[in-house]
């Protein structure tokens, strides 16, 4: 009579010790998770992902992005990558983007995390995908380790690159150092990189002295105090601003009187 009683708190305990675990690995996976979110800004994300924030929010982790490319570029993040798990990435140094025309990876997204209209271009209501217009990333030149900028010709980069002569072009200077011979600096054009990745893929040093970054993080930003007074369409900017001037007791004097006065000097 008195062991079902006892039977019977067991299997409570043991429950509520399941019960328990349970959530204690629930918190656990969550924190891992969490944590590898807050590192997802140095990933490379496909054609036409949005911005990271909204991607992962977006992104159902169905991996038909990753099976629809044709070169096997992108990957799932498997747990310990430090990247959100079961989302798309690539790393251009083993596999870059090969810019297929008609974008394979983007049309099949079900959930909008890869945006078909930021790849197309829009004639007469007529929208044509445009891999020229992806901005996967931006690449980075590192000056101490590239050898052109050592003198060393290379153009390993600059031929990589699928938009020849638009992306990355060739800088040419005397070198100083010989007198006879010149440089041959590549030079990214922000305005052109797709952030693709061929020219980091292409690089001939041992670790690539061109790197395609995250292009919020590899750009800067001007903010909205500078207006470029050349481009018309950025000084338009302008209209509508209000001035104002904050007077002083030098304000008071003319120019030339606040130059010339030596006082207290």
């Amino acid at each position: 009579m008195k062991t079902e009683p006892t039977s019977d708190r067991r299997r409570f305990l043991l429950s509520l010790a399941r019960g328990i675990g349970l959530s204690a690995m629930g918190a656990l996976v969550w924190s891992a998770y969490v944590g590898v979110a807050k590192a997802a800004p140095l990933v490379l994300r496909p054609p036409g992902a949005l911005k990271e924030e909204e991607f992962i929010k977006n992104c159902i982790k169905c991996g038909l992005c990753v099976e629809a490319c044709p070169y096997d570029t992108l990957s799932l993040a498997k747990p310990g990558e430090n990247i959100p798990m079961g989302t798309p990435y690539f790393t251009p140094r083993e596999i870059p983007c090969y810019m297929c025309s008609d974008i394979p990876c983007v049309p099949v997204c079900p959930s909008g995390a890869l945006s078909e209209p930021s790849v197309s271009r829009y004639v007469e209501n007529h929208a044509t995908l445009e891999i020229n217009l992806a901005r996967m990333g931006l690449a980075v030149i590192d000056e101490n380790s590239c050898i052109a900028t050592w003198g060393i010709q290379c153009d390993a980069c600059y031929r990589a690159c699928p938009l020849l002569g638009q992306a990355i072009t060739i800088e040419y200077s005397k070198n100083e150092r010989t007198g006879k011979h010149a440089f041959l600096k590549p030079v990214v054009h922000p305005d052109q990189c797709t952030g693709c990745g061929m020219c980091e893929h292409a690089c001939v040093t041992e670790i690539a002295a061109i790197h395609i970054l995250p292009r919020a993080l590899a750009m800067g930003r001007v903010g909205d105090h500078y207006i470029k007074g050349w481009d018309p369409s950025d000084e338009k900017r302008l209209e509508g601003a209000k001035i104002e001037v904050t007077k002083t007791k030098l304000s008071e004097k003319s120019v030339l009187d606040t130059l010339n006065d030596a006082e207290g000097l």
